[in-house]
């Protein structure tokens, strides 16, 4: 058996029917690994890829290596690890995966170590951790790299901050920059999946509730927009004054996070910057208000200096902290502030991650063919690419679109014709 450090891999008869079930919503990239199991794009090539372990990311990584690819799998979050798919993974595909749900720190590390033994062409990321490591820790195999992909926005942005340095060793696609990802991924998955992750953790009724999102990016947007139809009464809040303008427009309340702090029933962070819910937030909301955070890293809400002003912590719930600060009142912390729709619940649903990683596979099909005419820093996804899978999702799902005529097109691309 290929090395592995998984929980238990007696859970892969399990994890195996549940990637199974995944697989009937991902038409897309079921077509991909179709076509990839024939051409082989690519063969030869060794991928190390810290994503997500769940049932969508092992039919990513069965693509992958349909398409001849040797793949190594890491966790992108300690928490984020389905452990029968990590089983399944490794004990029924042969796909080498490090990732053990509730890992601490220093394991965590160690199985991105373990992925780049490796000595990976590729990269697959999602949040950047595995590109970090291998530009401070682990220079020496910087020279073996083609090229990478990423996955998330947290990701992109610690990405770009480094090109912009001039420290980026190589060439990197921005995955999550697809319109076929932020769009549906972001809005309808990260909306859908974050619900779901507070409903498991909790089970509180969202209707009547004051549901306070911090941010109003694409994966916020989702949130309030599932939060609203669910019945609760949203607020938002924003340091952009464009996006607190659409969310107004959207028919969102807007306030400052100190304002909302003393009316919020649950709140959820999605911003991907620190302290957005910080010190003197916890003091001033009402006691059982409810807070977690749906972006990439633990960091959004200021977890070290609500820990020093409680007086009391117990896990109430799974996936449930109750902190009882010096003036009486409790307030709850869901998933220890980790991405909670992948901590206490399942993540995307497959369909919407059909398109996601039909990009991360495209992508790195476009990466192996074109890394040598590419410079060192962040790139979009071809538009080709976005395209092609936009027509895919269509036509999986039975929907036709207009065609433009010879005509209509030569008018789209004149300037003589006017009023």
């Amino acid at each position: 058996m290929v090395k592995n450090d998984v929980k238990d891999i007696k859970l892969a008869g399990k994890g195996a029917l549940r990637i199974e079930w995944a697989e009937k919503e991902m038409p897309v990239l079921r077509s991909i690994r179709e076509r990839f199991a024939k051409e082989q794009p690519l063969k030869g090539l060794r991928l190390a890829a810290c994503l997500h372990v769940t049932t969508e990311t092992a039919n990513l990584a069965e693509t992958l290596k349909a398409g001849g690819a040797q793949v190594y799998l890491c966790a992108s979050n300690p928490l984020s690890t389905q452990d029968d798919v990590a089983a399944s993974l490794a004990r029924n595909s042969g796909i080498p995966t490090f990732a053990i749900k509730g890992e601490d720190h220093k394991t965590y590390y160690r199985h991105i170590m373990d992925c780049l033994s490796l000595k990976p062409n590729i990269t697959m990321d999602d949040g950047a951790d595995l590109v970090s490591v291998l530009h401070t820790k682990k220079t020496d195999l910087l020279e073996h790299i083609i090229g990478g992909t990423e996955e998330t926005t947290t990701g992109v942005i610690r990405l770009r901050a480094m090109a912009e340095e001039g420290v980026l060793k190589y060439p990197i696609i921005a995955v999550n920059d697809a319109y076929t990802k932020y769009m549906f991924d972001n809005r309808y998955g990260t909306g859908q999946s974050t619900i779901d992750g507070i409903l498991r953790a909790t089970n509180r009724l969202i209707a009547g509730s004051i549901f306070v999102v911090a941010g109003y990016g694409w994966c916020s947007k989702g949130i309030s927009m599932r939060a609203k139809g669910m019945g609760g009464r949203v607020i938002v809040t924003e340091v952009d004054p464009l996006r607190a303008l659409e969310a107004t427009m959207d028919g969102f309340e807007v306030m400052k996070m100190k304002e909302a702090a003393l009316i919020g029933d649950i709140f959820v962070t999605a911003t991907g910057d620190i302290d957005v819910i910080y010190k003197e937030c916890f003091s001033l909301m009402k006691d059982g208000a409810i807070f977690c955070n749906s972006g990439h890293f633990n960091v959004e809400i200021s977890i070290a200096e609500l820990q020093k002003m409680a007086k009391a912590k117990r896990m109430i719930r799974d996936y449930v902290e109750e902190y009882t600060l010096k003036n009486g009142r409790r307030i709850y912390l869901l998933g220890e502030g980790r991405l909670i729709n992948l901590a206490s619940a399942e993540g995307h649903p497959s369909a919407v991650m059909d398109m996601s990683f039909a990009n991360q596979a495209l992508c790195a099909e476009y990466m192996a063919k074109s890394y040598k005419k590419l410079e060192m820093k962040v790139y979009s996804v071809p538009e080709k690419i976005d395209a092609e899978i936009a027509r895919l999702k269509l036509k999986s799902m039975g929907i036709a679109i207009d065609v433009l005529t010879p005509a209509q097109k030569k008018y789209l691309s004149s300037w003589q014709a006017g009023t």
